[in-house]
């Protein structure tokens, strides 16, 4: 019997170091496909001697998968004049990639796939009428907010073609199910997860000596203590809130880390140094996740801003490391946190931010490491991810027998 294909369709190159949650949950679903399934991923090049539109052999986390990039694109941290959905769903125009299962995260690439033949999923990380009314997100961030009918008519196009629709977000799951009730059967919720194997605590003695160590690295004194804040610097993540939060809390001793880049990188610049808080945050620029996973571990709490959200990765792997959130009230994170590992922001203010930053950095014993770790366990990639492959693999063996009768 030959092996079921599993295609997965996104504008990203997995070897780079790219932010973003949808990067996160592909990456994770290549790394724990069963060997039962063959791969395949349709992304973009980042080589110039790196032929286009050309199936090639590849391994990614210790995977042999089948890699076809659609065209070039060096950053896909940043924003070009024309979209990087446009130029792939344009790429994908009269071709055809169909196979027996094939994995979306963009609405707007399956245009192309209307016709094709197999089982499609469409995976959705926000919440789309939440990004379409965000009054902090400007209309530049989400381009569909120029025109949100018209995105709601491509919606109602090509939502039909779904065999499943995922959703990490509770809102967006009941949306979906209201506006199309003749699908709400394939509407499903879906949990986001974490890498169990690189997002683990450390003990509380080799934590508080990392994180020493971190301090002296960055010429800072030992009893700092230190925010985190990972993701794509866009509006929608709205870093600019979070800079002048740091300025509003005041304490010398709380160090702010900013991981990730983007187009607002620029600005968040300027404001630090317009704020005078060159000495109190650090910029760090994208990391890798392993790097990333090192600084969960010693940080003090992650910090999230967002103006809309689904449910973060970011979040999960932050308490799997055990380390508390402070977050605006956004997506699912303030469905999942409990008073004992996370504290939920009043207002979008850089005075109530501060004020949630002050209360767990200065008051850690309230947020202990075993209660971060115990809420993102069921959270674990090898839970969540392993029940998807289970079921496609049981609907592939109907699908034969069925055929075969």
């Amino acid at each position: 019997m030959r092996k079921p294909v599993l295609t997965i369709f996104y504008q990203f190159n997995p070897w780079n170091t790219t932010i973003g949650g949808i990067q996160t949950l592909i990456n994770i679903f290549i790394k724990y496909a069963p060997s039962e399934f063959e791969v395949r991923l349709v992304g973009t090049g980042d080589n110039p001697n790196q032929p286009l539109g050309r199936w090639q052999e590849a391994e990614f986390a210790g995977r042999q998968i089948s890699f076809l990039p659609l065209f070039m694109l060096q950053n896909d941290n940043f924003r070009s004049l024309i979209p990087t959905t446009v130029k792939y769903t344009t790429a994908l125009v009269g071709q055809c990639f169909a196979s027996d299962f094939m994995h979306f995260y963009r609405l707007e690439p399956t245009i192309a796939t209307l016709h094709w033949s197999g089982e499609k999923t469409l995976f959705i990380q926000n919440d789309i009428e939440a990004q379409m009314k965000s009054a902090a997100d400007d209309k530049n961030a989400i381009l569909w907010r120029r025109f949100p009918a018209g995105y709601f008519a491509l919606e109602r196009l090509l939502v039909g073609q779904f065999n499943q629709i995922f959703s990490c977000n509770t809102d967006a799951l009941e949306l979906y199910q209201k506006r199309y009730p003749k699908i709400k059967d394939r509407v499903h919720f879906l949990k986001n997860t974490f890498d169990e194997e690189i997002f683990y605590p450390l003990s509380l003695e080799e934590r508080d000596r990392q994180r020493r160590n971190l301090a002296l690295k960055l010429d800072l004194s030992e009893d700092t203590r230190f925010v985190l804040f990972a993701g794509r610097l866009h509006p929608q993540k709205d870093p600019l809130l979070l800079v002048r939060a740091q300025a509003a809390l005041d304490e010398p001793n709380i160090h702010l880390l900013i991981a990730g880049d983007g187009e607002l990188a620029s600005q968040v610049r300027a404001e630090i140094g317009q704020l005078g808080l060159s000495e109190r945050v650090t910029m760090l620029g994208a990391l890798r996740q392993t790097e990333l996973a090192d600084l969960h571990r010693i940080c003090n709490c992650l910090v999230l801003t967002s103006a809309f959200e689904g449910l973060p990765f970011v979040v999960l792997e932050a308490l799997a490391c055990g380390t508390p959130i402070v977050t605006t009230r956004s997506g699912e994170t303030p469905k999942l946190l409990s008073p004992d590992n996370g504290v939920i922001v009043a207002e979008r203010t850089p005075a109530c931010v501060a004020g949630a930053l002050r209360q767990v950095v200065l008051h850690p014993d309230n947020y202990p490491t075993a209660s971060c770790v115990r809420k993102a366990q069921p959270y674990a990639a090898r839970t969540v991810v392993n029940e998807v492959y289970s079921q496609m693999w049981q609907r592939w063996e109907h699908r034969l027998s069925s055929a075969s009768t």
